[in-house]
């Protein structure tokens, strides 16, 4: 009996220590403000017809992770600061501690994360979200 006691209480440390690793860690949140930039990189090139050659991101500082639900499925809104230099052709451009938003959906099967983006301009109360695989 105290065998079966033990290991249930085994059991359960176990699968709480699990969901730990279901948070983003901060190399997912650098894919995901990646992917985010390109995104609206892809659109400023198209109306502004400009050519940016690449960005790096450095030094990010996540200063909350929330946990939340969206479209029934776990997800965070993760926020912070992260260094950013962008490199035209003519020039390169450095921005120090730019603040970010990213919302992190890990998918059902729990081996992979999607950046989720509202769509602007909604007057629904449920915004429309558009999903993006970071990995």
């Amino acid at each position: 009996m105290i065998r079966f006691v033990f290991t249930a209480i085994l059991l359960i440390l176990v699968t709480a220590c699990s969901s730990i690793a279901l948070l983003p860690t901060p190399e997912l949140v650098q894919k995901a403000i990646a992917l985010q930039l390109e995104q609206t990189q892809q659109q400023l090139n198209q109306q502004l017809d400009l050519n940016f050659q690449k960005f790096n991101i450095q030094r990010i500082s996540i200063t909350q992770e929330q946990p939340l639900t969206i479209e029934n499925l776990p997800a965070y809104r993760v926020q912070g600061n992260y260094d950013f230099t962008i490199k035209s052709q003519k020039r390169s451009f450095n921005q120090v501690q730019k603040p970010f938003e990213v919302y992190l959906q890990i998918q059902k099967e729990g081996k992979s994360w999607r950046l989720l983006i509202p769509e602007k301009n909604r007057q629904d109360s449920q915004p429309k979200w558009h999903s993006y695989l970071i990995i």
